[in-house]
């Protein structure tokens, strides 16, 4: 089993502590800033940041759907980090300043792929794939913040 990392980032014309506040509001800003590929989205525990549960299904195309129950921890300012309990999937989040009255915004999922040939086309395909959804995750949140 080899290791999937997908990785976007974004500049956002709005300074890092309103970014990642809007990251970490999964009771209320994240759930708008979800494209059509996730559903069943529920806060289950917290809502705001580290000690927060939140499930959702991620379809990442028509016949592979992940479900996913999120645990999120902030190890250090500026970072939160969703492990999934129902797999090896980890999401981070970093918001730093980049600029006056910018951030940037860089989201990197890493997973145990699968081996074989199947692995060898989850390598090459799934990374692209994960990177537009969180590219059109990037793309609401930023202009969410920059209302």
């Amino acid at each position: 089993m080899a290791q999937v990392e997908a990785t976007t980032e974004r500049i956002i014309a709005a300074d890092a502590e309103t970014v990642f506040d809007a990251l970490a509001d999964y009771s209320g800003t994240r759930a708008k800033v979800l494209p059509e590929h996730f559903s069943e989205y529920e806060v289950r525990e917290g809502g705001d940041g580290e000690g927060t549960l939140v499930h959702w299904k991620l379809q990442a195309t028509s016949k592979r759907i992940r479900d996913c129950l999120l645990e999120v921890t902030e190890p250090t300012d500026g970072q939160l980090v969703e492990k999934d309990r129902n797999s090896s999937m980890v999401t981070t989040w970093t918001v730093t300043p980049a600029g006056e009255g910018k951030s940037k915004a860089v989201v990197t999922t890493v997973w145990n792929g699968a081996g074989g040939i199947g692995g060898f086309f989850e390598k090459t395909f799934a990374p692209k794939g994960l990177a537009r959804i969180y590219d059109a995750v990037l793309d609401k949140l930023a202009a969410e913040v920059q209302k």
